[in-house]
């Protein structure tokens, strides 16, 4: 059950903001091979006065950091890193303006269904791809 936060710099529509955060909770979804109610995402906008960017980096410059369950290899993270990178590119984000973070955690620190530690839940979907 990832959480993820995507932030961007203001001056998008309502409408590329929705086709932007439904491109990266499919390319998450995909990847990671979860169902598709097993969703949690939050879109940040920033005025450009309230973001240090990267010496370099444009107004599409995009943030994806995905909180998730421990437990996937090296490979799903390289693949979700470039299905991520794919899916904001063809919403028109440069793939060298965006920047991705994987926080993983333990199962037992997530509180889900009303509160059950997570490693107590069947989650329904396998966590080890």
């Amino acid at each position: 059950m990832p959480v993820t936060l995507v932030s961007i710099l203001e001056g998008r529509t309502p409408a590329q903001k929705l086709s932007l955060m439904e491109a990266v909770q499919t390319a998450i979804a995909t990847t990671l091979k979860l169902p598709p109610h097993d969703r949690n995402l939050r879109l940040c906008v920033h005025g450009r006065d309230e973001w240090l960017l990267p010496e370099g980096k444009g107004d599409a410059y995009t943030l994806v950091e995905i909180a998730l369950f421990a437990g996937r290899t090296p490979e799903t993270k390289s693949a979700l890193y470039a299905a991520i990178v794919d899916a904001l590119e063809a919403q028109g984000v440069p793939r060298g303006d965006v920047f991705l973070r994987i926080i993983e955690q333990p199962r037992e620190n997530f509180g889900i269904r009303g509160g059950i530690r997570a490693d107590l839940v069947d989650l329904g979907y396998q966590v080890k791809v």
